[in-house]
């Protein structure tokens, strides 16, 4: 998917994409890297996009890993599957990711990397995502996501932080990406 075809599914639901350009090569890296995915045998993305951070994980992870990736756009959806072949990309929403699992007789995963728009969703939605990350992993299990260092001041944006922070025992934050448009930091954060 080129940046016109990105820029146009942000155009048609800006809360549902909430980026014009897909995440850096070295978001990318730092987010999969912060996760742990290389020691996980189960990996689960939420909010696919086109693929930048699938690509990433896919790299990363071991061969005999297990990855399910969520992403409720569809054109999304399908520009990852190209982009990534043979990965799993499930077109729903990530609030189901403890019966996608069950579906699949596993029963938690090691790490979970997300692109989602944090900031654009209500605070009903923040909550149930993070709830159903926090259920899909395991003891130790580790959540990453990003935000972008100019929306962090969006009630939203702290409101999702607050909802973090009361949803798993640690939060860590990285430095600043400003190699990415536009710059971002990653949430680190671990199941205990």
């Amino acid at each position: 998917m080129n940046f016109i075809d990105f820029f146009e599914q942000f155009l048609r639901n800006p809360a549902q994409t909430g980026a014009v350009v897909a995440s850096s090569t070295r978001l990318c890296q730092l987010m999969v890297e912060e996760a742990g995915v290389p020691k996980a045998q189960i990996v689960m993305e939420f909010g696919t996009g086109t693929g930048s951070v699938t690509r990433e994980i896919l790299r990363q992870k071991r061969s005999t890993a297990n990855f399910i990736g969520f992403e409720i756009n569809e054109a999304f959806a399908e520009a990852t599957r190209k982009r990534c072949p043979g990965a799993e990309i499930i077109s729903a929403c990530a609030t189901t990711a403890v019966d996608v699992l069950q579906q699949r007789q596993l029963q938690h995963c090691d790490a979970i990397v997300s692109g989602l728009p944090w900031a654009a969703f209500s605070n009903d939605l923040q909550q149930r995502l993070l709830l159903a990350a926090n259920d899909a992993l395991r003891p130790g299990g580790i959540f990453v996501t990003f935000a972008y260092v100019h929306g962090r001041p969006l009630h939203s944006a702290r409101r999702f932080h607050r909802q973090l922070k009361q949803t798993f025992t640690v939060v860590k934050k990285s430095e600043i990406v400003w190699g990415n448009v536009p710059p971002a930091m990653v949430y680190i954060a671990h199941k205990l």
